[in-house]
């Protein structure tokens, strides 16, 4: 069974696979598509709207998930 941060790895594989820059909505959707894990879903629902590339994303999504404590399960992204 994949665990929660490969089911990240690929939905960030999958949203920058075919642009260079997403919006926050993008992110939204692909992620629901994804059926990623709660608390994943959580971090991806609460970044802020605008357009991110992918290390900008992922700095986000790091700060979230360190700052709510739940790097040891979602990991961090690059």
């Amino acid at each position: 069974m994949e665990d929660d941060r490969e089911q990240i790895a690929r939905w960030l594989d999958a949203l920058y696979r075919e642009q260079r820059v997403v919006s926050q909505l993008d992110a939204i959707g692909k992620a629901q598509v994804f059926d990623l894990p709660t608390d994943a879903m959580d971090v991806v629902e609460g970044l802020p709207p605008g357009r991110y590339t992918r290390s900008r994303l992922c700095d986000q999504l790091n700060s979230a998930i360190v700052g709510r404590g739940l790097s040891r399960q979602l990991g961090t992204h690059d």
